[in-house]
């Protein structure tokens, strides 16, 4: 160890911080001072224990420790700092290297081994590697917290009862391994369910792999799920996992699952009563260590009728059916989902959007949406890109939701409740509640009320002359203050 030299470099900027493990205290401070001329921060420990406590205390990017310290040995040192939540990447020296211990320090969790004497490049070239795998493995762990932030419950927004249904049986499943079925027309947000589920069981750790059934071309998708051995056919130059091995550990995502081929749909039976495969033109059994959940926006039911879907896939597929209904049929959650698009792309696309007004609210409770939430959330992106700030006023929205053209399949009248609602009066009562939640956070002052609400305090005024809003009004000033207004 002698051989090691302090270097004159100029000193710069520490770039990690290092815990040194070395007994012997003339080597471990011409360690200590050559990294610390590097540019690193250097804590030094003599014992095992020593290390372990400063390991659980602060923070390290690297540990560098010698086989033979008292206490606890490298080895058992490393195999304890690797059960720490935040751990460093570990280098283990000794000046007794065998091939038998290099293998033990890489087993018990090492990232690499050095062999006493080593050269000053040697060590910073390999400090160098810990703290890139180091940068690496936090960058992951950020962003796997960022993906369970992103497809977290909270991010299903809903007021209405039939999606709160939805998210209760989300929550219910996603912590078994069952099969799952997801039923919705396009633009109601399968993939999110999807994802919130794999995201919130125990797979989360695996990958998420999405497979759009309608989109691949049918001679390629027997390839793409189940893989291909070298040879198997015309351009196989190599052999290729599919989705199903590639998947392994996590969750395979079959979205469009009613395009599928019936010859497919017999080979997905098999993997789904089996959980075993065969790549193309390969004879070796493969397990499916995945858990399927598929989506489609057919009638399932009528296609196993005219025989397009096989009936027996079906009930393979269909142990837990999650129905996502359509957001013309929960015009409540539209208010809600505004506000959390305004959020999101306020933040993505830098945007300063302040909400929407009850006129442009009652506009888009009462479109039809025939491409359901992504619509909504392309309308709101584009607005944010176009408007900047600001509240979202009437003449922001699209044509097609200001004046919406009436047939056969969206007009509803207004006389004729649908199942005992109508959207038109419940519009009404949504805007009505909002002005008095506005004028109850103000203390009744109108002024202080229309600049909340984000209008002229003369639009407010209009609308308190409504009959039905102006008796609820007074009623309930009446209660408040025991005057009218």
């Amino acid at each position: 160890m002698s051989r090691l030299e302090v270097t004159s470099s100029d000193h710069f900027e520490p770039s990690g911080n290092i815990l040194l493990v070395e007994d012997e205290e003339d080597v471990r401070e011409v360690l200590r001072k050559q990294l610390q001329n590097e540019g690193y921060e250097v804590i030094g420990a003599k014992t095992g224990s020593e290390a372990l406590a400063l390991a659980k205390q602060s923070s390290f990017d690297v540990l560098l420790a010698d086989v033979m310290i008292p206490d606890l040995n490298g080895i058992e040192l490393v195999q304890k700092v690797g059960q720490l939540e935040s751990s460093p990447v570990t280098i283990v020296m000794t000046g007794y290297g065998t091939i038998e211990m290099a293998v033990k320090a890489i087993k018990a969790g090492a990232f690499d081994f050095l062999q006493k004497p080593f050269s000053v490049e040697l060590l910073s070239a390999t400090i160098g590697s810990a703290l890139r795998v180091k940068f690496l493995r936090d960058e992951n762990v950020a962003l796997r917290r960022t993906v369970r932030g992103q497809f977290g419950l909270h991010n299903l927004v809903s007021a209405s009862e039939s999606m709160k249904e939805v998210l209760r049986i989300v929550e219910h499943v996603a912590g078994t391994d069952s099969t799952v079925l997801i039923l919705g027309e396009s633009g109601t947000g399968k993939e999110l369910i999807a994802q919130t589920i794999h995201f919130h069981s125990a797979r989360r750790q695996g990958c998420l792999l999405p497979v759009n059934c309608g989109a691949i071309p049918e001679a390629l998708i027997e390839s793409e799920l189940f893989g291909h051995e070298k040879g198997a056919f015309t351009g196989a130059a190599t052999a290729r996992p599919g989705r199903f091995e590639l998947a392994s550990g996590g969750t395979i995502f079959l979205d469009e699952i009613g395009d599928l081929s019936l010859p497919l749909q017999v080979k997905l039976l098999r993997v789904l009563q089996e959980r075993t495969f065969e790549r193309v033109g390969g004879t070796r059994t493969v397990k499916a260590d995945v858990r399927v959940v598929a989506a489609t926006n057919q009638d399932l039911e009528a296609l196993v009728a005219t025989k397009r879907f096989r009936e027996d896939l079906y009930y393979r597929l269909n142990v837990v059916p999650i129905v996502v209904p359509p957001l013309r049929h929960r015009p409540e959650d539209i208010p809600l989902l505004g506000d959390h698009f305004i959020r999101q792309f306020n933040e993505w696309r830098g945007s300063d959007l302040t909400g929407i007004s009850p006129e442009a609210m009652g506009s888009l409770c009462r479109y039809q949406w025939p491409g359901n939430v992504r619509e909504l959330s392309n309308i709101i992106e584009r607005i944010a890109i176009l408007k900047r700030q600001g509240i979202i006023e009437p003449h922001d929205l699209p044509e097609k939701i200001r004046h919406p053209r009436e047939t056969s399949a969206t007009k509803v009248p207004t006389c004729i409740p649908v199942e005992g609602l109508n959207l038109f009066h419940a519009v009404e009562e949504f805007e009505n509640q909002l002005i008095v939640q506005a004028l109850d956070r103000t203390n009744w002052v109108k002024t202080k009320a229309a600049k909340l609400l984000h209008i002229n305090r003369t639009t407010l005024m209009e609308k308190l002359k409504k009959k039905s809003l102006a008796e609820f009004v007074a009623q309930r000033a009446l209660k408040k203050s025991g005057s009218s207004l």
